[in-house]
């Protein structure tokens, strides 16, 4: 039975309505209504018997004059139309169809039945009564069914739990996230690719106490060199690239949180916080607003970045036609210190919406509500090193052999190991030149090559080396075999590098790794000199010299 629409009624349809009532009202109150009352009734309301004992009852049930409003001609709406069957062909069609992760249109959905119905000999419903059955279905159901749960929970299910810090360097969070625009190398100025970009963000004041740059997809050193940014004091930083703007963000985090990437969850991630009394907090699983936070950082860094030549934008239509690789001309080095400049500049010093107050000045504010002070590793030139990955190995007369290579000091003779015991040894992924023995007591003791003519190398040079001559079948693999493949891969990366993207990115990656690598050991020493500029050797001259323990490129010497 089809009701009036109280919305919608007119003033005409409302005084039919009081009109109505004055004629049935006394008729309703009557146990039983005497036959001429009834044909008195009808004559007056102009309608049919079954209409007059409709209205009757309706007044009776509810003594209102909305009861007998006159109803909208018509069907009323959602009233199906289509035959049972097709009703229950359309049903199958959504949930074996439509309701999928493939996401099929509408238009699919209906293919879908009319090559169903044509079996069964059914007439293929149109496309608008597919979308009414679509529109009537649960929205919670359609995303879960066709994006997955963790949309539909992202989307639907209430927030539950927030991150909050009252003081500064109470909760840092941390993310990594790949940069919206493309550098060039340092040698062609020729695009390479976008690099990973690793922050950090202080709740309490939402400044940015540290970031790292790199061409390498996001690892536990990566993290470790983001750490190491954020703790340590920045001034020697900014002078060596020329920048005098404040930056003191620095201090040992109480609590670090996460997410639960591979990198966050590495042993040398949490040994080093275990080192520095810092807690690891990791994101609750299907909780992304607990990454709130960070997730907005990177947003507005992103938002700067695409003011720079070489952006490629957040997505392809909003790129358009500008090319990127074209327009590309700063380079990695450059990128840092541009972000270096955005961060401490108009971000720390503008205002931040979610605080109401420049970061900066929230900062000082947040470091005025610490319970105690801030703070410092005691060794801030092996700070790095808690962070390092870390293999056990043994210390033999022969020197400690890590990745088919033997590495030599004459201090190791007082640290022999006996037959099935080990030691702890660091070692940097960015330059295996050296490595650090970790001894009793804590301190870290270097140890270089066993042979000082071989370079320095980098762990996926190695990698890359000895998987190379496994597969031509060289399964004895030393530590000859892999510094001669690695010579051979910079010769051929070398000549190619002004000729493709993928060399120029493998020559820069190595270079950078190495220069990184070398500034983070000479880091806290000041009898150390500066680092020197690599330089790319004329392949052709070396060739015709006969000189084969010089690489492409050069690294510095390694004193004994």
């Amino acid at each position: 039975m089809r009701t009036a629409d109280l919305k919608t009624a007119s003033d005409a349809d409302w005084a039919e309505a009081h009109r109505r009532e004055k004629i049935i009202r006394p008729l309703a109150a009557l146990a039983r209504v005497p036959g001429n009352a009834a044909a008195e009734a009808l004559d007056q309301l102009g309608l049919g018997r079954a209409r007059f004992h409709e209205l009757l009852q309706l007044y009776r049930a509810s003594p209102v004059a909305a009861s007998l409003l006159p109803r909208p001609r018509g069907r009323e709406r959602g009233e199906q139309r289509l035959s049972s069957a097709v009703e229950q062909l359309i049903s199958r069609g959504i949930a074996e169809c439509y309701l999928t992760l493939e996401k099929p249109s509408v238009q699919a959905l209906r293919r879908w039945l009319r090559h169903e119905g044509q079996k069964i000999g059914l007439k293929v419903p149109s496309t608008k009564a597919i979308r009414a059955r679509l529109d009537r279905l649960v929205p919670q159901t359609v995303m879960a069914r066709r994006q997955g749960s963790k949309a539909a929970a992202d989307k639907w299910e209430p927030t539950r739990g927030v991150l909050e810090a009252s003081y500064a360097l109470e909760l840092v969070q941390s993310d990594h996230t790949l940069v919206d625009v493309i550098v060039v190398d340092d040698l062609y100025r020729k695009p390479i690719g976008r690099p990973w970009l690793t922050l950090m963000v202080d709740i309490a004041s939402r400044t940015v106490p540290g970031f790292h740059l790199d061409m390498l997809a996001p690892s536990a050193v990566s993290v470790g060199m983001c750490m190491r940014q954020a703790v340590l004091p920045k001034g020697d930083w900014l002078a060596k690239r020329g920048m005098e703007a404040p930056w003191n963000n620095q201090g040992l985090m109480d609590r670090l949180h996460l997410d639960n990437a591979r990198e966050h969850r590495s042993d040398a991630l949490k040994r080093g916080c275990r080192v520095h009394s810092i807690s690891l907090e990791y994101r609750p699983v299907r909780r992304p607003h607990f990454g709130g936070h960070i997730e907005r950082l990177i947003g507005t860094v992103m938002g700067a970045v695409h003011l720079l030549p070489g952006t490629t934008f957040s997505n392809v239509a909003e790129r358009g036609d500008y090319d990127s690789e074209a327009e590309a001309c700063m380079t990695l080095g450059e990128l840092e210190v541009w972000l270096a400049a955005q961060i401490i500049g108009p971000y720390h010093a503008e205002r931040h919406r979610g605080i109401g107050i420049p970061p900066a000045l929230a900062w000082g504010e947040a470091m005025d509500r610490r319970p105690e002070l801030v703070r410092l590793p005691v060794d801030r030139a092996s700070f790095l090193f808690d962070f390092l990955p870390c293999e056990a190995r043994a210390v033999t007369p022969h020197g400690i052999e890590l990745f088919h290579t033997h590495y030599w000091d004459d201090a190791l003779s007082c640290w022999y190991t006996r037959p099935g015991q080990t030691m702890p040894i660091r070692w940097d992924p960015r330059d295996l030149s050296r490595i650090w023995l970790e001894l009793p007591h804590g301190e870290h003791l270097e140890v270089p090559y066993r042979d000082l003519r071989r370079p320095a190398i980098t762990r996926w040079e190695q990698k890359e080396a000895v998987r190379g001559l496994r597969e031509r079948g060289q399964q004895a693999v030393d530590e000859r075999l892999i510094f001669q493949a690695v010579e051979t891969q910079r010769l051929i990366v070398a000549e190619a590098a002004h000729k493709t993207k993928a060399a120029r990115l493998a020559l820069q990656r190595t270079r950078a790794a190495l220069a990184d690598a070398r500034r983070a050991r000479s880091s806290g020493k000041p009898t150390v000199q500066e680092d020197r500029p690599t330089a790319l050797l004329n392949i052709t001259e070396r060739r015709e010299s006969g000189d084969r323990q010089t690489l492409p490129y050069l690294v510095e010497e390694m004193p004994r």
